[in-house]
């Protein structure tokens, strides 16, 4: 009898220690940019499906391209920028998105999926979570202080050594990311901003030498409290980051009663390198119908709608543009009009022998080489 009991208690105990690990694998792993997410967004998703998040973010493509292409990164949802997903597509990191489980994607903008389509055929495996472009985010007053009368909507005050020079004591900020820099110089020096050519890149190279001394920080996600705090007063950025920037700067006079730092983005008149940020899920994904699950979700046009109004990007839901703030909408920064969008460009992954020389020229420029 005693050892039926124990039987019975042993199968008892190990009923309930299988009931928490099937529960527990109705989660989620969700590697994302940091400062790019309504959090709220994840706590309804969690209260509709009953699958839990766990989040973690990064602030560089280079960072997630390594844990993908080192495999097992314990991730189901990446979001890769358009020119390394097409890397990372070829090199086979990636699952097929299954779009039956995927229904609202009949909300996504179509021109945005046309774009994303240079970089992934088909859209088979990823969906476009927000889109933006490479500029310049300004503390105009700071600026104008010492640029005077020089017009600000010209990539000259960052590649003129003798413009940006006057800008280093109140600090300057460049992201930390070649494949955006460089292609951004080409198009400076009327090149392909597209071009695989080692001779062009060599040549972005030594454009940007001259300048390296004034730049304080390669910084790919600091610059946005840099600049709300007004502790920098040009950042080469992102388009969205710069008016969170703004966003925080004016929160911030608003508790001080002090005027709020004026902060500007500008698509230079150049042109600015387009981007486009996007889901897709690793081939050793654990949780792969959570991961579509989440997709799905992130594609409701009310959700999409509240993280562009949350971090006041341009998001690839057509759908959510009825319930985008009129704000963000109508900002021809966020939402470039027909005429600055034709001036935007984009660029494709280098093969892996340039990619070589776009590593080199970046570390020499880095360390002043």
């Amino acid at each position: 009898m005693s050892r039926l009991l124990s039987t019975l208690a042993a199968g008892l105990l190990a009923a309930l220690a299988v009931a928490p690990a099937s529960a527990q694998e109705k989660v989620v792993n969700v590697y994302n940019w940091s400062d790019y997410i309504d959090e709220s967004v994840l706590e309804e998703f969690t209260k509709e499906t009953g699958i839990k998040v766990r989040y973690d973010v990064f602030d560089s493509n280079e960072v997630l391209e390594t844990k993908l292409l080192g495999g097992k990164t314990g991730y189901d949802v990446v979001v890769p920028t358009g020119s390394f997903l097409q890397r990372q597509i070829q090199a086979g990191v990636f699952m097929k998105l299954d779009k039956s489980k995927l229904p609202n994607l009949q909300y996504q903008w179509p021109v945005i999926s046309e774009r994303l389509a240079v970089y992934d055929p088909g859209n088979d495996y990823a969906v476009n979570y927000m889109w933006g472009t490479t500029g310049i985010g300004l503390n105009v007053d700071k600026v104008k202080q010492r640029l005077g009368d020089t017009p600000l909507n010209s990539w000259d005050i960052v590649f003129k050594p003798e413009l940006l020079g006057k800008l280093k004591d109140c600090g300057v900020y460049m992201l930390d990311g070649p494949e955006e820099i460089i292609p951004t110089a080409l198009r400076y020096l009327g090149k392909d901003p597209n071009s695989k050519d080692p001779a062009d890149i060599e040549a972005a190279g030594k454009l940007l030498a001259p300048i390296r001394k004034f730049v304080k920080k390669f910084d790919s996600s600091g610059y946005i409290n840099a600049l709300a705090g007004g502790d920098i007063c040009l950042a080469v950025g992102w388009s969205g980051d710069v008016f969170q920037a703004k966003a925080r700067a004016e929160e911030a006079a608003e508790k001080t009663g002090k005027p709020p730092i004026n902060i500007e983005y500008i698509i230079p008149k150049e042109g600015a390198l387009m981007w486009f940020d996007n889901f897709a899920i690793p081939k050793d994904a654990a949780h792969p119908e959570e991961a579509l699950a989440f997709i799905n979700y992130m594609m409701k046009p009310e959700v999409a709608a509240k993280n562009s109004n949350f971090i006041s990007y341009a998001s690839g839901n057509e759908g959510a543009q009825k319930f985008i703030d009129k704000a963000i909408l109508d900002n021809p920064a966020i939402y470039p009009d027909k005429e600055t969008l034709a001036n935007l460009f984009t660029v494709t992954t280098y093969p892996q022998k340039v990619q070589r020389v776009v590593t080199k020229t970046w570390t020499d420029f880095k360390r002043g080489k």
